[in-house]
């Protein structure tokens, strides 16, 4: 498996994991990564001064970035030096998987052979390059305790009117292990928006949040599906920290890990399903949860022999998490290069961020009311939220003396050239007087250039005259100080000097072309 950088939200999932309690492997198995790994992001924590008494409040965009920065891994190949350790030892260790040893007596084997590996790597290694991880037979496990899991899959029901044509439409279907008591919401679409609103409905239908879900690998919560380490999506890990609830996805074509789901969907399919008509989508899901309530909540359950609605009434509900009345404000993460004007583009709209990241490509989070910019994991800029086509551009990313120009700071421009002398700021003042003062910013600038070549004082006194004459173009300022320089002999120069007369320079009058008398 090729090396992959852990994202912003793992980190701060595994960090909210074990401030609730959770060992290292409980929280290093619930987000997808090594028990090791997860050690060093906690470690990293905990010398940042981050305690279990603190609660989740010390988890600020700040701390996560500082913990990332001391723990992130570089490795040029994606691996590390005990996988490059197995992969010499690849021979002897396909034999010993097709011998049909465990996994931990090979450890055991190459031990002896003085070679030590972390468990998780070497299992790693024999399931990618070796073949291991045989069908095994199911047992069967108990249930959980009350309140405790709940099991999510989809299913296909069949057509729905959606305006004038049919759709074929999917439900998303929720299980109480204990209690066997369910909710199904319909849906066209199977995205990562819409299986949070079924979420956020279910969380309503049952009045309160599971503590533990177990999903299948679909793709909106699972970008990665892998028996040891999946991949979540990051906006459905930051809408389960929001809700307070864990992911615990089943392993990949093993229907055996959310067994309670899975025998449901035929159910539904058939029993609320088939033979009937619906009007559209509003109706297929009011109905569906009518028919959760009143006729699979109220059957008598083959194996627990109870109905659910009343065992879910009596046992679950008083242990739920109680459900947060404000909606999930669902963010988007992307990707984004800061160009050469130091923005970045995302969601239509251009961002500023700091000049000396030029170049870099960004990981951007943004919802409706904000947009983040991380750089390996820290938070490198914040703006808040614009809308497609506008722009929100801060001066400090600007290069020093660029900011002026680049955010059309006529006032500030005014102020520089006041600095210079009052009359010449008075000119400045004047030059800008335009319905677009921005297009005349160059003439300001070309005036505070005749003051380092002049001197202040020249231009000063340049201006006053010319303001006088009420004459307004910086091109007069600049001959009336070229003409005050020719006018004037042993002048100083511009650059501090001044003229010398030669010793056998001549008068102009003796390149006259006229003869005496005539």
């Amino acid at each position: 498996m090729a090396f992959r950088e852990v994202s912003v939200v793992q980190v701060k999932e595994v960090l909210r994991r074990w401030l609730s309690g959770d060992g290292e492997r409980p929280a290093a198995r619930a987000v997808g990564i090594a028990r090791t790994t997860a050690r060093n992001y906690i470690r990293a924590a905990m010398e940042l001064g981050v305690d279990r008494s603190g609660g989740e409040g010390q988890l600020t965009d700040e701390l996560i970035g500082q913990v990332c920065e001391r723990v992130r891994p570089h490795r040029t190949d994606g691996h590390g030096e005990a996988w490059r350790t197995l992969v010499a030892e690849h021979k002897q260790i396909k034999k010993w998987v097709d011998d049909d040893l465990t996994v931990v007596k090979i450890g055991i084997l190459l031990a002896r052979r003085g070679i030590e590996v972390p468990h998780r790597t070497l299992a790693r290694f024999c399931v990618e390059r070796c073949g291991a991880g045989r069908r095994k037979p199911t047992v069967r496990v108990d249930d959980p305790p009350p309140g405790r899991e709940l099991q999510v899959d989809f299913g296909r029901l069949g057509l729905v009117p959606d305006g004038a044509k049919r759709r074929v439409c999917h439900a998303l279907i929720f299980t109480a292990c204990f209690s066997r008591h369910m909710f199904v919401w319909p849906t066209f679409l199977q995205t990562t928006e819409e299986v949070i609103a079924g979420f956020e409905a279910a969380w309503g239908f049952f009045a309160g949040v599971f503590p533990v879900v177990i999903p299948d690998n679909m793709s909106q919560i699972v970008t990665q599906a892998e028996n040891t380490a999946p991949r979540f999506n990051d906006v459905f890990i930051e809408y389960a920290q929001s809700r307070g609830f864990v992911i615990d996805a089943a392993r990949v074509r093993t229907p055996t890990d959310k067994p309670r789901v899975e025998r449901i969907v035929p159910y539904v399919r058939t029993n609320f399903f088939k033979g009937e008509e619906f009007m559209d989508l509003a109706d297929c899901r009011s109905r569906a949860e009518t028919w959760c309530t009143q006729r699979a909540g109220m059957r008598v359950h083959g194996t627990t022999q109870l109905h659910p609605i009343e065992s879910f009434r009596a046992e679950e509900l008083a242990l739920l998490l109680p459900h947060p009345g404000q909606p999930f404000d669902i963010p988007v993460w992307s990707t984004a290069v800061v160009h050469r004007d130091f923005h970045c583009e995302t969601g239509k709209a251009l961002y500023s961020v700091n000049y000396s990241l030029r170049g870099k490509t960004l990981r951007v989070r943004r919802d409706s009311q904000t947009v983040k910019f991380y750089l390996r994991g820290e938070l490198v800029k914040l703006h808040p939220r614009k809308a497609p086509g506008q722009r929100s551009s801060d001066p400090a990313d600007y290069p020093p003396g660029t900011d002026v120009y680049a955010m059309r700071d006529v006032e500030s421009l005014v102020r520089r050239a006041g600095e210079v002398g009052p009359a010449v700021g008075t000119y400045a003042a004047a030059l800008l007087d335009s319905p677009l003062p921005w297009t005349k910013m160059r003439q300001v600038y070309r005036l505070l250039g005749l003051a380092k070549k002049w001197g202040d004082a020249r231009l000063e006194a340049a201006c006053v005259r010319a303001l006088e004459a009420e004459a307004i173009d910086v091109n007069l300022v600049s001959r009336m100080l070229e003409r005050a320089r020719e006018d004037a002999p042993g002048e100083e120069r511009p650059g501090g000097g001044t003229v010398i007369q030669g010793r056998f320079a001549r008068p102009a009058s003796a390149f006259s072309s006229k003869k005496a008398g005539r």
